[in-house]
């Protein structure tokens, strides 16, 4: 059994221990995937690996949980430690990780007069019991019970939110409860009004700081902090940035790559670091998060590639070898190794099978429910992806006035299966005209949820709440009766496509190919529109003609040897009968990521 505590420096079994440490989201990657990340971070010469646990990854439906799959952390931690690796976890309610929501789930939306993030002890009994869940995972991989877990995280940067010690007090005393042993941390801003809103310095919790540069500066804070309170504590950057995330219609960012490494030599000379990110991944499914700017949503974009050492394949780039010629020189007695990389495969031309028009399966492939006024898609469904609002209205005119009040984030209006109207955010609102032929109109409003926000102030706004808010109105008044279908992408079926496509509606493009071998590779996104794709039944995300992304990942792990199927769900009406897999990312400019 081994001991890690905290003195003036990290002590593992008693002798000093620096930490390097990289971040890797094993919700990010495919399971099949997550060894060759965690053996390249091993290979760089780093310790540690430290990740995030999301809480709605986990629970997207209150009181259903599920730790399976590609949601095994109990697998990720085993491997990591097999391989040689600490573990650092971060399992606090709220993440943050430009993920959706910032890892809490939807469902919360439902309790009105709850205060996420806070005491308010209706929000501390929905954390108790998914904590009680979590924890007969985490506690025995414990390194004080022989596993490789060193430091948990008790909430995350909760100083750029508010300063509620009595939350903190009652998140840590549950960790206890449910048998966290190892030393806790917070981690917030490295300075001083985020650093004493967030701290739990006076119950002797670690105090770490969040930064990507002027590392002698924030070092410098986090020292005068401690010493302010007579702790002689490690300084740690539990999140050195290394690059950043990406919006749409945006251009990429990226950080050079000589300025990383002198900031990162700087920090190991001073204390420990857990790079952020090491390898970023992929924001599968409908789990991408939502930064804000003033009222303005701008939801962040499906690869998470983060120009991270590792790309979001898993490959090493030039930041890799710059940091280990770095710890070469610096650290002389470094165990290094040769990294481990993903092979790409190229194939042009593959033909569509079949099409299918959503409005034609809509009742196979969806929950449904009626109210007299619409609810959100947290109160109708999961919360999370496409909903379709349908109700109808009565024909006074040949030209009648329509208006969406409230709906979030994106919608198509369709009146008896034609396309009338589609806005965006604030255009949502606005009146428009339609033109109505039949006496008794079918009204279907196509709404899709980009992503609630995972930062801010943001989080406690009713903004959140996706769907058709208010409503419909026609004319002056607001339109009742509505049928509500939350779109089920997993129970799309081959004898669906047996039945009609409509040029013009939301539709599903099916293509089938075989494989005598499986690599990595790029599904080429240029002449779609908006929507997104399902590999072998797997969503990897969402693409946007927008850009600055026109491609999706596919891993490896995703494909069969033998017959595969690629189902790309379309909203814009972009006619397309083949498709490409390219061995290289594609961007708005045609250029790749490297």
């Amino acid at each position: 059994m081994s001991r890690f505590k905290i003195s003036e420096t990290f002590y593992l079994d008693e002798q000093p221990f620096q930490i390097l440490s990289g971040a890797i989201h094993y919700f990010r990657i495919p399971a099949d995937d997550w060894y060759h990340s965690l053996y390249n971070l091993k290979a760089l010469g780093f310790n540690t690996i430290e990740t995030y646990i999301p809480w709605n990854f986990h629970e997207v439906i209150e009181n259903e949980y599920d730790f399976t799959g590609n949601k095994d952390v109990k697998r990720f931690i085993k491997i990591a430690g097999e391989i040689g690796l600490y573990v650092i976890v971060r399992p606090s309610p709220y993440i943050c990780a430009e993920w959706e929501f910032g890892g809490l789930p939807a469902w919360l939306l439902n309790y009105r007069y709850m205060r996420i993030r806070s005491s308010d002890e209706e929000f501390i009994t929905k954390v108790a019991k998914y904590y009680e869940e979590l924890f007969k995972i985490l506690t025995p991989l414990q390194i004080d019970k022989n596993g490789p877990i060193i430091m948990m995280q008790i909430e995350n940067e909760y100083g750029s939110y508010g300063e509620d010690k009595e939350y903190l007090s009652k998140l840590k005393e549950l960790m206890m409860h449910y048998g966290v042993t190892v030393p806790l941390f917070t981690s917030d801003g490295a300075w001083n009004q985020c650093l004493r809103a967030g701290n739990m310095i006076n119950q002797n919790v670690l105090v770490t700081g969040n930064f990507g540069s002027r590392t002698n500066k924030n070092f410098n804070n986090l020292k005068i902090f401690h010493n302010e309170y007579s702790k002689k504590w490690p300084l740690m950057c539990m999140e050195f940035w290394d690059g950043w995330f990406n919006r749409w219609g945006d251009n990429i960012i990226k950080r050079d790559s000589d300025d990383l490494v002198n900031e990162v030599k700087a920090a190991i000379k001073q204390g420990h670091i857990n790079l952020y990110m090491f390898h970023g991944g992929t924001n599968f499914g409908f789990w991408n998060g939502c930064s804000a700017r003033g009222n303005t949503d701008l939801p962040q974009i499906t690869s998470y590639d983060y120009d991270a050492p590792l790309d979001e394949p898993g490959n090493p780039g030039k930041k890799y070898f710059k940091l280990q010629d770095m710890l070469k020189k610096e650290k002389r007695d470094i165990q290094q190794y040769n990294p481990k990389y993903r092979e790409f495969m190229e194939i042009n031309n593959i033909e569509i099978s079949e099409q299918v028009s959503l409005f034609e399966i809509l009742d196979d492939i969806s929950i449904k429910t009626t109210s007299k006024y619409p609810q959100t898609m947290e109160q109708a469904g999961d919360g999370y992806g496409y909903f379709v609002y349908r109700t109808s209205i009565k024909k006074e005119g040949n030209t009648e006035n329509l208006r969406i009040v409230d709906a979030r984030d994106r919608v198509h209006l369709f009146i008896d299966n034609k396309l009338e109207y589609v806005a965006y955010q604030d255009e949502i609102g606005e009146k428009f005209e339609v033109q109505l032929q039949s006496e008794q109109p079918l009204v279907d409003i196509l709404v899709e949820n980009m992503g609630r926000v995972n930062y801010g102030h943001k989080l406690l706004s009713n903004t959140q709440c996706k769907g058709l808010g208010q409503g419909l109105m026609h004319d002056l008044h607001f339109v009742q009766d509505y049928e509500q279908f939350d779109i089920q992408f997993a129970k799309l079926k081959s004898e669906h496509f047996q039945k009609n496509y409509k040029k013009g509606t939301p539709s599903f493009h099916r293509f089938k190919f075989n494989l005598e071998e499986t690599h990595d590779t790029y599904l080429d996104m240029q002449h779609f529109g908006k929507g997104i794709v399902l590999v072998n039944g797997y969503n990897i995300g969402r693409y946007w003609e927008i850009g600055p992304t026109l491609s999706l990942y596919i891993s490896k792990s995703l494909l069969n040897i033998g017959e595969n199927e690629i189902i790309i769900f379309e909203t814009e009406n972009k006619e397309i009968s083949i498709i490409n897999l390219k061995k290289k990312p594609i961007t708005i400019d045609n250029k790749t990521y490297k």
